[in-house]
């Protein structure tokens, strides 16, 4: 099977977006400069002011941004039944991406041209939001980004509110390193994230006295890992980066455990496992296996208690909270306080009010930088255990400052 790479992914994906946009440009009569989504947003027509939804609810991301859908979903009825913002109640639109880029691209701009909503909460893959990015700065409206990325990127018109690379990447490798695993093997799935994460990563080791023992892609949705298994068996490394995506991760883990690879021999790192993955890859797959991210269900604070009690009485006893769902819920209440700060829903007001606030969320205090709309963010550093949870091991203390170019690392110099 022949791959697609991620420089042409983000390719195709900026290529549909610059048509869309152009298309719906001469429908317009062209572009003015004026922000479209806020032009139409600036308090909402009516009793409602709409805001839209934009994630994968098929396909092979559907396994993640479903959950992060739901998250999202809540925050705006808990918004609602609080008041609303600036006295209307939030609509939400929601689109599904289709776990396709150039869908993304075009949704976005149909959520911004044809609903006009005042923001857009969406995205998992950075395929998905590279492939929106244009859109959203061709049209100056706000989206809300709700995952963990690899950096190097900061727009005008995206909040970033996952973490950043020296909020998850670099602390997981600070972890491994100071567990003395020093030899690894990156698994990765053939899009940007991986490949730009695992450059930031041989920077790290090279720079770290680490060794990189094999590197491996495979396309998103792949199922047949038997010869990267074996690769990895043969490299006998101290452990395993992995940045697999969507539903790859319950074959890789499912065929890593058949050929007898243990956490306990053999740890895995991941960076897009989180507690609704494990449901699917199957807790007896994964068990003892790390994962770095900013939130886990199990943390102990009463913002988390609330949040988790108020998800399973809405969704369900069985369901189990995550990192993107709580960053995706977190995105629905800092755009409202922002606007409310802002005194509309005009998208360069609320940019200008958005900077510096600070909220205490589930996963503990966070606020936003207002030099790159990334937050500060606590890391936390976490091993999956027999009942599906994450146990954290570890964590940054204190929210970290946000460093999406890496400029504060002087190994990271000639990454960007």
């Amino acid at each position: 099977m022949r791959r697609t790479t991620w420089p042409v992914v983000a390719r195709i994906g900026a290529l549909v977006a610059a048509s869309i946009i152009g298309l719906a440009a001469c429908g317009s009569g062209g572009g003015t400069g004026q922000s479209e989504a806020g032009a139409a947003a600036g308090g909402g027509a009516g009793d409602t002011i709409k805001v839209g939804i934009l994630h994968s609810l098929s396909g092979t991301m559907a396994i993640s941004e479903v959950s992060v859908k739901d998250a999202e979903l809540l925050a705006i009825e808990e918004i609602n039944a609080a008041g609303g913002v600036l006295g209307k109640k939030l609509e939400p639109i929601v689109e599904d991406g289709a776990s396709d880029w150039p869908t993304f691209a075009e949704k976005a701009d149909k959520l911004i041209t044809q609903d006009k909503v005042a923001t857009v909460f969406g995205g998992w893959t950075s395929a998905s939001r590279k492939a929106m990015l244009p859109v959203f700065e061709r049209r100056k409206a706000l989206l809300w980004y709700p995952v963990q990325y690899e950096g190097l990127e900061s727009s005008p018109y995206i909040f970033y509110t996952g973490a950043t690379t020296n909020q998850q990447i670099v602390p997981a490798l600070d972890y491994l390193k100071e567990e003395g695993k020093r030899r690894l093997f990156l698994v990765g799935s053939d899009y940007v994230f991986p490949r730009t994460a695992n450059k930031i990563i041989k920077a790290y080791a090279a720079a770290n006295g680490m060794e990189i023992l094999g590197e491996e892609y495979t396309p998103l949705g792949h199922t047949e890992y038997s010869t990267l298994v074996n690769k990895i068996v043969d490299a006998k490394p101290d452990a395993v980066f992995n940045t697999l995506n969507g539903d790859s991760n319950v074959a890789f883990f499912k065929q890593l455990k058949s050929a007898g690879v243990t956490a306990e021999d053999t740890p895995v790192m991941s960076v897009s496992v989180a507690e609704e993955e494990v449901k699917g890859i199957g807790v007896d797959n994964i068990a003892g296996h790390l994962v770095a991210w900013n939130y886990y269900q199990t943390t102990e604070l009463p913002e988390n208690e609330r949040f988790v009690k108020a998800f399973k009485e809405r969704y369900g006893a069985d369901r189990v909270t995550s990192d993107p769902m709580e960053a995706g819920y977190n995105a629905v209440y800092l755009w409202a306080e922002a606007a409310k700060k802002a005194g509309t829903t005009e998208v360069e007001a609320v940019k200008k009010a958005a900077a510096g606030i600070t909220m205490q969320r589930p996963e503990g205090p966070v606020t936003i930088d207002g030099e790159n709309q990334h937050l500060y963010k606590t890391a936390r550093i976490g091993v999956i255990e027999q009942d599906g949870l994450i146990r954290e091991v570890w964590n940054s203390g204190e929210p970290i400052k946000p460093d999406p170019y890496l400029k504060t690392y002087s190994w990271a110099g000639g990454l960007s």
